[in-house]
């Protein structure tokens, strides 16, 4: 079973823009649904926290205390298809980020589900 972990929006999943939490997402990649071609198995969930400086850094971590790496990494749907939009970074700048500091491939988005 592929390991994923996935990156969600701290501002959305917080204040309730259109994302409950990370239960979508966890269906998602449970199911093998949407952005994710076969069941996976979680092993890290991180929040994007405004103005997004620790993204690496504690994505890094999660990985490294989880003691699992991540065969990719997920930028979740309330991240990716924010509106407005993130005001500091696109969602391509932070996986190109993510990708240069972790060497794990980013997927931008996770599910369908509105």
């Amino acid at each position: 079973m592929k390991k994923v972990a996935i990156v969600g929006c701290g501002a959305y999943m917080d204040s309730g823009y259109g994302c409950p939490g990370e239960w979508r997402c966890l269906k998602a990649a449970a199911l093998g649904e949407g952005k994710f071609e076969e069941a996976a198995a979680v092993v890290a969930f991180v929040k994007c926290e405004c103005p997004g400086r620790t993204l690496a850094p504690n994505t890094g971590m999660a990985i490294k205390l989880g003691q699992i790496k991540p065969d990719a990494l997920y930028l979740s749907s309330c991240l990716v298809n924010a509106k407005p939009g993130c005001p500091y970074a696109t969602a391509e700048d932070m996986a190109r980020i993510l990708e240069e500091k972790t060497g794990i491939p980013v997927v931008l988005g996770t599910h369908p589900y509105s």
